[in-house]
């Protein structure tokens, strides 16, 4: 078993799109992707590092790293629109707003997710996205829209 999640080839393309990067990527694999729709899976793990202060005990995942996992799928979605030119490979999408944020069910240590984003519309420099997380039994976790536009990719 391969213990450095850096060195695990499966996950190049998640690093080639974002600069996100253990311990703050919430993506462990990508199960499909088309032009306008990502899948991806997390595993939160035990030792995940805010399990030991959000609800001691009884650990839940904090609804904003929920949030943050999709958008880090929906940022991969958009990483393919900039790949066309160099120039534009060194732009990323950032997120400027989110809206209706519906959280349904609380997602525990060893809990594994899915994340589904569709982009719905794109105007100039900005994409409207709709996300939804659900269970490995299909039942609802969260669902939301929110907003990227686009920026220079920072130096990792």
């Amino acid at each position: 078993m391969n213990n450095n999640i850096l060195d695990d080839p499966k996950r190049q393309q998640i690093y080639d799109a974002i600069p996100h990067r253990p311990p703050f990527l919430f993506i462990d694999e990508i199960k499909e992707l088309t032009n306008d729709h990502i899948i991806c899976i997390y595993q939160f793990k035990e030792d995940e590092f805010f399990f030991q202060g959000h609800y001691p005990g009884s650990p839940i995942v904090p609804g904003v790293i929920l949030c943050e996992s999709a958008m880090q799928a929906g940022a991969i979605l958009l990483s393919n629109y900039f790949k066309e030119s160099d120039s534009e490979s060194k732009k990323i999408p950032v997120v400027g707003r989110m809206n209706d944020i519906k959280f349904k069910q609380l997602v525990r240590p060893g809990d594994t997710i899915q994340l589904e984003v569709e982009l719905r519309e794109k105007m100039k420099n900005a994409y409207f996205l709709n996300a939804k997380i659900i269970t490995n039994d299909k039942q609802l976790i969260v669902r939301f829209e929110f907003v990227c536009t686009i920026t220079e990719r920072p130096a990792i």
